[in-house]
Parts: structure tokens; C-alpha cells; sequence
């Protein structure tokens, strides 16, 4: 029995068993139980009621004078709480925000990231900084110093990196909750690395808007989703770990005291680092996006490869002209 309990008055005398009013409500009981959707219509109250032991039969055609269904005061109040209820719950639904504990989480990370550069780091050889620093821009000729091919390698991936993340975030890494672009992030990322492209992940609120196919032909989406630009960047980052990975192993002991002794390579490194971490979130995010995580599933834990799995999977990737789905046309009114 329903636990909203209906009130059947019943103003009439004793029918007999042999009489049509009786007749009929047995057919009206059988027609009930024949049909689905006048017991799914009558589920939400009950139909009968058991005093005594006895059946009270409804019957859906009511005769006036014969049955009538009274719903209690404690019923209409409930089916009130309920539809408060649902309206509530509906209105939560519509104000539910985003989930901001990762945005905490991340926004703690870039600021202790930020007191240790500034803070904590190593600082030994600020002199050999600059002159590093203005050997790898070439605004030094040659002296006859020979770089450290580990810190070279590094320093030109790091010119990569930018263009990766750029490609990863736009257009499926944009926000559509918020109006803050990537592109600026992505811009200040060519001179900060990760310590610029943190402060948008903080306030990345997915999902990313839908995209018109007019902008995928325009700057600079053709670029960035051009299989051309993937190929170029995969072929770079291929190169430079080749040349850092021939290294002996003195060179890299050199690196090394660098990083244990130096400032500007001791930051570079742990940027280099974080944007490798960082990297497989923003490959799977992307991946879904394009709706093709079923076929591109195994890139995931080569996305972890630094700067060559993440290269690979751009390579790779459906072009977002492929995906209906994804793509918004515009139509003209």
C-alpha cells in the first residue's frame, strides 16, 4: 500500500452482487489491471483501501452518487513537499557550479611555486646566468665556450612546449562558464612557462564552447590544428632529445651542479618538469573532447613521454572538420 494514504467516502447504500453498478465495477477493476498507463497514471495514489480486511474497489469511470476519491490534507501535503522538492533540486542543478577544490589545490601549487622561485631557489652564479642566458638568445658571438648540450636541448624544447600546450588548449581547453581566454596564458607561457599557463588552469571551467567552422579556417586554429605544424613539432622534439640523449655522462654531471647551483636552470628544469606532468591531463582532456578516447586510449601513457608523447598524440589526433559533433556550423539567416 502507497504510503499517501487516501480517504474513500462512499455515499451509497449496500450494492448487491447482482445488480449492474456492481457489474460494472468489476469490469472497470478488470480494465484497470489490463491497462498500463491508468496504473501508471493512478501510482502516485493509492487506488484502494483495506478496512477491515476488505477490498474497496475504484472504479476509473466514477458514476456520481456511486464512489468518490478523497485525498487526504496529509497527501496534498506531501505531493506539495515533493514538487518543493524537485523544484529545489532543480534549481540547485541550475546554479551548480563548478567543483573549485582542484582550483584551490592548483592556485596553492602556483603559489608556492612562485615563493620558491623567488625565495628558495638556488642563486650561486647569477653572473653565469646572464652569460648562459645570453649565449642560448645569440646575443653573445662566439668566445669559444662550448654549451652544455643538455642545457641546450633543454632551453629549445622549452620553445616547444608553448606551441604543444597551445594546440592541446585551443579550441578544447577554452572555457565556456567564464569569459577568461587561453590565449593570453598561452602567450605569456613563451616567457613563463608554467608559471604563466597555472593561473588560467586554476580558472579553466570546462566544457569548452562549440566551434564554428569558420574559425577553424581562420588564425589561428588553421595552424594549430594543421597535421604540418603536429609534424614539425614532433620532428623538433625528436631531434632535441637525441642530441641531449648522446651525451656523455659528463655533461650531464655538469648539468647537474647547473641545476644544484644555478637559479635560471634550476627554474627552466622544474618548469620543464611540471609542463611533462601536466601534459597527459590536457591529452585526455582533449581526447574526449574530440570523442576519441575509444580509438586513441593507448596514447595516454605515452603522453607521459616528455614533449614526444603529447607530439605524437597531436600528430595523430582527428581533425575537429571531422567531428560534426564537435564543430557548430553556422547558418545564415
Amino acid at each position: 500500500m502507497s504510503a499517501s494514504i487516501n480517504l474513500i467516502c462512499c455515499n451509497f447504500s449496500y450494492v448487491p452482487q447482482n445488480s449492474s453498478k456492481f457489474k460494472t465495477l468489476i469490469r472497470a477493476r478488470n480494465l484497470s489491471q489490463q491497462s498500463p498507463v491508468l496504473s501508471k497514471r493512478t501510482s502516485n495514489s493509492s487506488v484502494f483501501l483495506k478496512p477491515n480486511n476488505r477490498i474497496a474497489l475504484v472504479s476509473p469511470f466514477q458514476q456520481k452518487g456511486v464512489l468518490k476519491i478523497c485525498q487526504s490534507s496529509l497527501n496534498t501535503q506531501n505531493s506539495e513537499e515533493e514538487a518543493g522538492q524537485d523544484k529545489g533540486l532543480s534549481v540547485d542543478n541550475g546554479k551548480e557550479g563548478r567543483d573549485w577544490t582542484t582550483s584551490i589545490l592548483l592556485f596553492v601549487l602556483w603559489g608556492a611555486l612562485m615563493y620558491y622561485v623567488f625565495n628558495l631557489s638556488p642563486n650561486q652564479t647569477p653572473s653565469r646566468d646572464m652569460y648562459f642566458l645570453k649565449k642560448l638568445l645569440n646575443l653573445k658571438g662566439d668566445d669559444g665556450f662550448r654549451m652544455n648540450e643538455v642545457l641546450v636541448s633543454q632551453w629549445y624544447i622549452m620553445g616547444l612546449w608553448p606551441l604543444v600546450y597551445s594546440m592541446l588548449l585551443l579550441p578544447t581547453g577554452r572555457s565556456s562558464k567564464n569569459n577568461i581566454p587561453a590565449w593570453p596564458f598561452l602567450v605569456l607561457s613563451f616567457f613563463g612557462g608554467v608559471y604563466a599557463l597555472l593561473p588560467y588552469f586554476v580558472l579553466w571551467s570546462p566544457p569548452p564552447p562549440p566551434v564554428d567552422e569558420n574559425e577553424l579556417e581562420k588564425w589561428p586554429l588553421n595552424f594549430l590544428e594543421s597535421k604540418l605544424t603536429a609534424g614539425m613539432a614532433l620532428a623538433a622534439g625528436i631531434g632535441l632529445i637525441i642530441y641531449a640523449g648522446l651525451a656523455n655522462a659528463d655533461i650531464w654531471r655538469e648539468f647537474f651542479q647547473y641545476f644544484r647551483e644555478s637559479k635560471f636552470i634550476h627554474i627552466m628544469s622544474l618548469d620543464f618538469t611540471l609542463l611533462s606532468a601536466f601534459a597527459p591531463f590536457w591529452v585526455y582532456n582533449d581526447m574526449t573532447a574530440r570523442k576519441w578516447y575509444d580509438k586513441g586510449f593507448w596514447l595516454l601513457p605515452l603522453s607521459l613521454v616528455p614533449i614526444l608523447g603529447p607530439a605524437l598524440y597531436l600528430v595523430l589526433r582527428p581533425s575537429l572538420s571531422d567531428l560534426p559533433v564537435t564543430v557548430s556550423k553556422t547558418t545564415s539567416e
